[in-house]
């Protein structure tokens, strides 16, 4: 069966058209799963004419992070971040606040941080997934916005990589753990980690198999 192409700036020009002078942000997140690590926010801006140029050029075939490749990530990510005429703004939320918070509500908070550091000020975000509260602007909420919207996809590109890489420096400080490979998720290797030496101060307390492992090792502080 034929797949017709999406086009990832529909939800876009219907915004540029109805409000040609706002400014539209597209906003996503990486790292809700993981046992280990931030979860990190990405936002995305860039003004009707340049979105267009880039979508039909330098950054076709930009699309939901999971689906691209390591290196296609990268290179879409120094595209992203070299052009002067898209603005980014990113988001953190550490495994503390996480554990504070809840990881819906860190993850909402990577977000307004991520929409607060654009050096641009949003007057409507695009957001991944179930609306967001709190954001500084209106916001629509899009299910598998990452791959129905170019600014979302391209907000998505943006916090995986940041936080892959972030997740491959903390292997050098933690290498037991595997997060150069497994980025903090729950792979089996990783699980066996955990109960063989306990987590580490990047691990999520509050997720079950944290709490398993530090149950299973006596001694150890939560």
């Amino acid at each position: 069966m034929l797949r017709i192409p999406i086009d990832l700036l529909a939800e876009e020009r219907v915004w540029w058209r109805r409000f040609p002078d706002q400014v539209l942000a597209g906003v996503d997140e990486a790292g809700r799963g993981p046992l280990a690590g931030p979860v990190v926010a990405g936002a995305v801006t860039m003004a009707p004419l340049t979105a267009e140029r880039a979508y039909a050029g330098p950054l076709a075939g930009l699309t939901d992070s999971k689906q691209l490749t390591p290196a296609r990530r990268a290179a879409f990510y120094d595209l992203l971040t070299c052009a002067p005429d898209i603005q980014i703004g990113v988001g953190w939320c550490s495994p503390a606040e996480i554990d504070d918070l809840n990881i819906l509500g860190a993850t909402h908070l990577a977000m307004r941080r991520a929409v607060a550091a654009l050096p641009l000020l949003a007057g409507h975000v695009l957001v991944d997934g179930l609306p967001v509260s709190g954001l500084p602007c209106p916001s629509t909420a899009i299910v598998r916005g990452d791959a129905k919207s170019f600014l979302i996809a391209a907000a998505s590109v943006v916090a995986k990589v940041l936080r892959d890489r972030h997740m491959e420096e903390l292997a050098a400080r933690y290498p037991a753990y595997g997060f150069d490979s497994n980025k903090g998720y729950g792979v089996r290797d990783h699980i066996a980690a955990l109960f063989r030496h306990g987590p580490c101060p990047q691990h999520r307390r509050s997720f079950r198999p944290v709490q398993d492992a530090l149950q299973f090792l006596p001694g150890l502080k939560a």
